[in-house]
C-alpha cells in the first residue's frame, strides 16, 4: 500500500493495532494487559505528538467533534470522584478516559477516506496474528504465553481475545470484499475465515452470538453497497475460490481436533465448530443460569442493580464498583465474585450515576443517528466509499457493544483502543459530510503555533510520565508475582518449616514490601502471598499483608476475617473482635464469618458455647474447612464425641484431598476407650486405606493400629 505525505500518524496507529493484540509476555511477572495498556498509552501519546509536530506551523483549528465531549465528561467526573471515592481507582479511570479521548481526537484529524484501508489493514493483521497463537494453543498445546483460560492467544483469557477479534471481523470482511487479483482474494478471504475459526475455538458465547449477528448483518451491507466493492467484479473462478477457501478454512481446518489436554478435559468438543455449537447450546440449559458461569454473571448483575438503587444520582465513584459491591452481593458471599461487573453498561451506571446515563444516552442517540445517515447516504450516493466504511464500522461497534454486556472490553487495552478508533472513523466521516459546517457543540478553539509548542511539551511530559508509570507497574507486578512463586515453591516442597527455606522466606517478605510500597492497591496478587504464608504458620507477616489490602478494599468480608483470624492466632483478641465485627456487618452469613465466630468464642474460654454453635453451623450447606477443623478440636476438648465424629465425616466427604487423614482420625476416635466401637473404627480405617493412592497404601496400612490391620482388605 503506497504511503502519501501525512500518512505517518495513521501508519503508527495501524502498527499499534497490529502489535497490541499480537504481542504478549512469555512469563507471569508482568500481566498481559499491563503490557498492552503500556503500548496503547505510549502509542496514542506518540501518535498525538507526531500529529502536532506535523502541524506545528498551523494557524487554523484542528478538527473537533461532539463525540469528544463524552470521554472528556467521564474524565472530568473521574477526576472529581478522586476527592470522595477511591482515589487510586478514580485516577486510573481518569487516565483511561484521557487516553481514549486523545486517541479519538488523533483519529478525527488523520483518518481521511484514503487512509482508512491502512488502519483497517493494521486491525485485520493484528487479529490474524492473535488468532494464530490461539490456533497453535488449540491444536498443539502451545505454551509460550501464560494462560488463565485457554486458548487465549496473548490475552491471558480466551474471552478477552474473542471479544476483540469478533469486533474486528467487519474490517476484515471489508478488506476481503475490496481485494483485487487472485492472490489478494485468496489471502484476505483465508485470513478472515481463519479469524472466525479462532473465535469458534474459544467457545466464548457472547462472541459467538455476536458472530452470528454479524453473519446476518454483513451480507446485507455487502449487498446494499455492492457497487462500492470489488467483489462483484471478480471473475467466476475468483468467486468460486473465495467460497471454497471460506468453507475449507472454517470446516476443513476446523475439523482438526485439539491436542490440548486442558481443553480435552473440559469435554466441550474436540474441534472449533463443535466447541462453538456445544457452547451455544448451553445457553438453552437451565442449569447454566443456576450453577454455570452465567449464574455468576447474573449474581453480579443483581448485586449491581442493588448498588445502583442505593446510589442512583452520583454513583459510587469512577472505578469504585469493586470497592462498593461486597455489601450488595448475595448473602453468604465472602469474596468479590469478580473485580468487574461483566457488563459495561451496568458498571458505568453504577459508578458514574447520572453522568453515566448522559454518556450512554448520548452515545446511543449518536449511533442511531449515524446508522440513519449511513442508510440515507447509501441511497443518495450508491457508488461512494463513505457509506460502506460507515456501515462496516457500525457493524464492528454492534459486535463490540453486544460483547460489552457480558464482559468488560472497554477496560482492556486492545478492545478499548478499537472502540475509540471506530468512533473516530464515524466522527471524521461526519465532518467530511458536513463540509465545513460548524455545529453548536463544536467549539471554535484558538489555534496558534505557540499553543502547539505548549501541547508538544505537555505530551512529551506525559510520555515520560507514562514510561515511569509503566516501569513502576512492571516492578510492582514482578515483585509480587516473584514472592508468590517463591511461597508456592516452599509449600510444594513438602517441608516448609525446614531451616533451609529461611533465606527464601526473607526474600518473599522483601519482595512483598517493595511491591506494596510501589502500589498498595494491588488487589489480585498481594493477598495470595499472605494465603501461602499461613500454610506454614506465619500469621504475623500474613496479617500486615492482608491489612495493606484491607486499607484499599475495606469491605471484603473474607479479607477482614483473615485479619481477624491472624490477630486471634497471635493472641490479640480485642483487635480480632474488631475486625470480626466489621466482617459480620458486611456479610453476616458468610461461612468464613461463622467460622471466625466459633474461633473467637473458643479463644475466649467459651468452648461449650463454641461447640454448640459449631454443631449448628455444620448443618448448613456452605461450611468452611476452618470451621470443620475447629469443630473437631472442640469436640475432643469438650468430650463431645458426636461433634468430633460429625466434623471428621464432613471433612472426609467435602474435601477429598483430606479424606485419608479424616478417615484415619475417625478410626482412631472410634477406637478410643471412651467409645470403643471396633466395627466403626474398622470401617473408618478401611475408608482411609481405600482413599490412599496405591504407592502410599502400605505406609498407611502400617500406621493403622495392629488389631485392625489384619482385617483390612
Amino acid at each position: 500500500m503506497p504511503l502519501r505525505p501525512g500518512d505517518g500518524v495513521v501508519l503508527l496507529l495501524a502498527a499499534l493495532m497490529l502489535l497490541v493484540p499480537a504481542v504478549g509476555v512469555p512469563h507471569e511477572y508482568i500481566l498481559q494487559d499491563t503490557l498492552k495498556s503500556m503500548m496503547v498509552a505510549l502509542g496514542t501519546l506518540g501518535a498525538a505528538w507526531l500529529l502536532l509536530w506535523q502541524h506545528r506551523q498551523r494557524n487554523e483549528a484542528m478538527q473537533w467533534h461532539g463525540l469528544l465531549w463524552l470521554p472528556l465528561l467521564l474524565m472530568v467526573y473521574s477526576l472529581g470522584s478522586m476527592a470522595w471515592a477511591h482515589t487510586y481507582l478514580a485516577a486510573v479511570e481518569a487516565v483511561r478516559w484521557f487516553v481514549f479521548a486523545l486517541l479519538l481526537w488523533v483519529g478525527l484529524n488523520t483518518l481521511s477516506l484514503e487512509r482508512l484501508p491502512l488502519l483497517a489493514t493494521g486491525i485485520h493483521w493484528g487479529a490474524v496474528l492473535a488468532s494464530l497463537w490461539v490456533a497453535l494453543q488449540f491444536w498443539f498445546d502451545f505454551r509460550l504465553f501464560p494462560q488463565a483460560a485457554i486458548p487465549a492467544s496473548t490475552f491471558v483469557n480466551r474471552n478477552f481475545f474473542a471479544e476483540f477479534v469478533v469486533s474486528t471481523l467487519p474490517f476484515s470482511v471489508l478488506l476481503a470484499a475490496q481485494a483485487r487479483g487472485t492472490e489478494q482474494v485468496a489471502l484476505r478471504v483465508f485470513t478472515t475465515a481463519f479469524n472466525l475459526l479462532a473465535v469458534l475455538m474459544t467457545g466464548t458465547r457472547s462472541a459467538l452470538v455476536a458472530a452470528l449477528l454479524l453473519l446476518l448483518v454483513l451480507p446485507v451491507i455487502l449487498f446494499l453497497y455492492r457497487d462500492c466493492f470489488e467483489f462483484p467484479g471478480w471473475r467466476r473462478f475468483q468467486k468460486l475460490l473465495a467460497v471454497l477457501i471460506l468453507l475449507g478454512t472454517v470446516f476443513g481446518l476446523g475439523s482438526i481436533e485439539t491436542r490440548n489436554p486442558a481443553l480435552l478435559a473440559e469435554r466441550l468438543g474436540d474441534t472449533g465448530p463443535e466447541r462453538s455449537l456445544m457452547r451455544l447450546r448451553s445457553l438453552g440449559q437451565w442449569s447454566e443460569y443456576t450453577s454455570g458461569s452465567a449464574s455468576f454473571r447474573l449474581a453480579m448483575w443483581q448485586a449491581t442493580g442493588r448498588l445502583m438503587a442505593d446510589h442512583p444520582l452520583i454513583g459510587v465513584g469512577a472505578g469504585a464498583w469493586e470497592v462498593a459491591i461486597p455489601p450488595y452481593q448475595t448473602q453468604g458471599t465472602q469474596l468479590e465474585t469478580d473485580y468487574y461487573a461483566h457488563n459495561e453498561i451496568l458498571q458505568l451506571l453504577a459508578e458514574y450515576g447520572l453522568v453515566g446515563w448522559v454518556f450512554l444516552l448520548a452515545l446511543a442517540g449518536y449511533l442511531l443517528r449515524a446508522a440513519w445517515v449511513t442508510w440515507r447516504l447509501g441511497r443518495r450516493d450508491p457508488g461512494g466509499q463513505e457509506a460502506p466504511w460507515r456501515a462496516m464500522t457500525l457493524a464492528a461497534l454492534l459486535a463490540f457493544l453486544l460483547v460489552s454486556n457480558a464482559g468488560f472490553p472497554w477496560r482492556l487495552a486492545s478492545t478499548g483502543a478499537l472502540f475509540a478508533l471506530c468512533l473516530a472513523i464515524l466522527g471524521v466521516s461526519d465532518l467530511r459530510l458536513a463540509q465545513g459546517q460548524r455545529h453548536s457543540w463544536t467549539p471554535s478553539l484558538p489555534w496558534r503555533p505557540r499553543l502547539v509548542q505548549v501541547m508538544l511539551v505537555l505530551l512529551t511530559t506525559c510520555m515520560a510520565l507514562t514510561v515511569w508509570i509503566s516501569l513502576q507497574a512492571a516492578a510492582c507486578e514482578s515483585r509480587l508475582v516473584g514472592a508468590l512463586k517463591l511461597a508456592i515453591g516452599i509449600n510444594q516442597s513438602g517441608d516448609p518449616m525446614n531451616p533451609r527455606h529461611e533465606v527464601r522466606k526473607a526474600e518473599i517478605l522483601r519482595l512483598v514490601r517493595e511491591g506494596i510500597a510501589i502500589n498498595p492497591h494491588y488487589r489480585k496478587i498481594t493477598p495470595m502471598v499472605a494465603d501461602e504464608l499461613v500454610r506454614w504458620g506465619d500469621w504475623r507477616n500474613a496479617r500486615w499483608i492482608w491489612e495493606s489490602v484491607v486499607a484499599s478494599r475495606p469491605q471484603v468480608a473474607a479479607l477482614l476475617a483473615n485479619v481477624s483470624m491472624a490477630y486471634a492466632q497471635t493472641g490479640e483478641l480485642d483487635k480480632a473482635r474488631a475486625y470480626y465485627e466489621r466482617a459480620r456487618a458486611i456479610q453476616p452469613q458468610a461461612p468464613v464469618v461463622r467460622s471466625l465466630e466459633v474461633l473467637l468464642l473458643a479463644r475466649s474460654g467459651q468452648e461449650v458455647q463454641a461447640a454448640q454453635l459449631s454443631r449448628t453451623y455444620l448443618q448448613l450447606a456452605q461450611v468452611e474447612l476452618d470451621l470443620v477443623n475447629n469443630a473437631y478440636l472442640l469436640g475432643l476438648r469438650t468430650r463431645d464425641w458426636d461433634l468430633a465424629i460429625e466434623a471428621l465425616q464432613q471433612r472426609g466427604r467435602r474435601w477429598p484431598k483430606l479424606a485419608v487423614d479424616s478417615w484415619y482420625k475417625l478410626g482412631q476416635l472410634y477406637a478410643r476407650p471412651e467409645l470403643h466401637d471396633e466395627a466403626r473404627a474398622q470401617q473408618a480405617f478401611q475408608l482411609a486405606l481405600d482413599a490412599t493412592p496405591v504407592p502410599f497404601r502400605e505406609q498407611v496400612r502400617q500406621a493403622i493400629p495392629q488389631p485392625y490391620q489384619s482385617k483390612l482388605r
